[in-house]
């Protein structure tokens, strides 16, 4: 049978700790390329709204020690507004009752079938947020304590949520251009977390005098400066674009996420995507040999040096995802669901076939 899962049971099963700990043992075994991870890619269409583009995007990952392959699909329709002094990249909800698509599809590494199928949206939270307090962890000071968060939305959250996951975290100052955001996401995080989290008029306010820089935008501009870096400071971003260029070369340390440059790319001639245009988002810091940079995978196994000494300036850019997070993760939340009997089954002959494909 294969297993049919929402997004409520994904958030069910999967804690943050718990994310952390699969995919810091996934990553060991990507390290020593065991696991495999295809790089990402986005293919882009004209749509009849003026503003926007159509975006088929794709990535898989193999984790054999788990037993799963992933595959994560998203269908979207991208626009780029211009917030403030940052151009960003949003998804439209479009599809009937104003809700997006986006899916992971499992398979069994032993005879190829198809183990679940759920929708993407917690879990590619989760990852991101992983990845980020696993850097944290390895990377930050032991007793970094106070945060800087620029960003109140989704993925916001669950960067919080990571580095409580890995520091001793008694504060948050959290900076975004919507107050009414801002404030409502201090108010929230503050209860889910028991920590003080404030909401706060200026990056300026949220950044200075803390141990650890959290950036959590859909921006493909910068959004934090060298202006802002302090002696000790732990620098994460959640994409590429965040930190400004001279910022991330003032690090003492830079590690990033995984040494793909950018995602493949393929676009209906005449296309513009903002986010490769000059001067932003994947053409930001091109002059960084991000194919030769150490990657987390490498800091977890040791391969690569982390903190030297708490005077350190330590930056992780979270650069590109990985379908390979989905089967770390996909295979945790599988397991569990199994094991508590939460989901729908469906006959796996309705998704596999009988003639040779």
């Amino acid at each position: 049978m294969t297993l049919i899962l929402s997004n409520d049971d994904v958030e069910t099963l999967l804690t943050m700790r718990e994310c952390i700990a699969v995919m810091e043992e996934a990553y060991a075994e990507l390290a020593e390329g065991r696991g495999v991870s295809r790089t990402r890619s986005d293919c882009f269409t004209p749509t009849t709204r003026g503003d926007a583009l159509y975006s088929l995007k794709s990535m898989d990952g193999v984790a054999p020690s788990l037993g799963v392959g992933a595959v994560r699909i998203n269908s979207d329709i991208i626009t780029w507004p211009k917030r403030g002094n940052a151009m960003r990249r949003e998804k439209i909800a479009a599809a009937p009752n104003n809700r997006y698509v986006g899916l992971v599809l499992l398979f069994s590494v032993e005879n190829g079938e198809p183990l679940a199928i759920l929708p993407d949206g917690v879990m590619q939270r989760m990852r991101v947020g992983a990845a980020n307090g696993i850097a944290i962890k390895h990377l930050a000071r032991t007793n970094a304590n106070c945060i800087g968060l620029l960003g109140s939305g989704w993925q916001a959250g669950a960067q919080v949520m990571a580095a409580c996951a890995v520091r001793e975290v008694t504060s948050v100052r959290c900076f975004s251009p919507n107050p009414k955001s801002r404030a409502a996401f201090s108010d929230a995080m503050s209860a889910l977390l028991g920590i003080e989290v404030t909401a706060v008029a200026l990056p300026e306010d949220a950044t200075k005098g803390v141990d650890i820089v959290m950036c959590a935008t859909n921006s493909i501009d910068p959004v934090f400066f060298e202006r802002w870096i302090e002696p000790g400071m732990h620098l994460s971003s959640i994409k590429r674009p965040e930190i400004e260029i001279n910022a991330i070369k003032r690090a003492d340390r830079v590690v990033i996420h995984w040494n793909d440059p950018a995602p493949i790319h393929v676009a209906t001639k005449g296309a513009v995507i903002e986010e490769k245009a000059q001067g932003r988002g994947w053409r930001l810091a091109e002059e960084i040999d991000f194919d030769k940079l150490p990657t987390l995978p490498q800091l977890v196994v040791g391969r690569t040096q982390g903190r030297r000494s708490d005077a350190d300036v330590t930056c992780f850019i979270n650069n590109i995802g990985l379908g390979y997070q989905f089967a770390a993760a996909g295979a945790l939340v599988y397991r569990k669901a199994k094991e508590r009997g939460l989901g729908y089954e469906l006959p796996t002959d309705w998704f596999t076939e009988d003639v040779h494909p």
